[in-house]
């Protein structure tokens, strides 16, 4: 994600160039190899094993796997009739997989003539992530999309003075966070739950995933009257990168009221990812 969305420098909060950029903003591809080996897996068989995968970033999207032809059992997927348009690639045609008694429909795809200046995606066979059961970078299993090579995780302990305020009561105050700063994302502070008054969190059934960081427990917060629905979160069991914030609270910045060194941070506009 770190090159085309958030604050990538092909994303719409990205910096600026001393060049201009005669690929728009608004729509960049970029096609390279991958030297991980990738394994995607349907009903416990596998469909597709390659040592030799191709990774497209694109403006706006999450990164996608292509794995050559030679490297996916083409006797698993059956043409359809589905085809789609994309006016920076082509058209792309489908395929559904049948495999270990599993159907996924239209669940793979390839762009079989790209457009003139578009990467040559020729080829190239992907598969979309939530339609197949099990993904693999080498074999360590993979969660929600690939793991992207531009993004980076780094789990800071500081001294910083943080507060955090919702609907005008005080939740959180510490001067031991953990920053956890990432590749397009806003700073994250990270307290210690005896730096939380914990008697206004309510427990919540939300998860969520991130394939870099793991799976994520919330809590949603009752104060000033009011509760505002999953607001914290915690990973408990981190994966290595973030090993620094397991068991940490986390408060969402766009949705609270964040005081870091005395000074009242700016809420993003949209709420971004964990």
């Amino acid at each position: 994600m770190s090159l085309t969305i958030g604050t990538g420098p092909f994303g719409p909060r990205g910096g600026a160039f001393n060049f201009e950029v005669k690929a728009p903003r608004g729509h960049v591809l970029y096609f390279e190899d991958s030297p991980r080996r990738v394994r995607v897996e349907l009903g416990g068989e596998t469909v597709a094993d390659s040592r030799r995968m191709k990774l497209l970033h694109e403006t706006g999207l999450l990164p996608v796997y292509y794995f050559p032809e030679e490297d996916v059992r083409t006797e698993l997927l059956e043409r359809t009739d589905h085809t789609t348009r994309c006016p920076f690639k082509g058209e792309a045609v489908y395929w559904t997989v049948r495999a270990g008694g599993r159907t996924a429909e239209n669940a793979a795809w390839a762009y079989p003539e790209p457009l003139e200046g578009a990467p040559p995606l020729g080829g190239h066979i992907a598969f979309y992530w939530d339609r197949m059961d099990r993904w693999f970078e080498e074999d360590e299993e993979v969660d929600v999309h690939p793991r992207d090579p531009y993004h980076r995780i780094d789990a800071l302990p500081s001294s910083r003075h943080v507060r955090v305020t919702v609907n005008g009561e005080l939740v959180a105050e510490t001067r031991r966070p953990v920053i956890l700063f990432e590749t397009g994302l806003p700073p994250r502070y990270y307290i210690p739950r005896e730096d939380v008054r914990e008697e206004l969190l309510v427990p919540s059934e939300s998860s969520s995933v991130c394939p870099y960081k793991g799976v994520a427990s919330y809590w949603s917060v009752r104060a000033g009257g009011e509760t505002v629905e999953d607001l914290v979160w915690s990973y408990p069991e981190p994966r290595r990168d973030a090993e620094r914030v397991g068991g940490l609270l986390c408060f969402f910045n766009e949705r609270v009221d964040l005081e870091v060194d005395g000074e009242r941070q700016e809420r993003p506009e949209t709420q971004w990812s964990r």
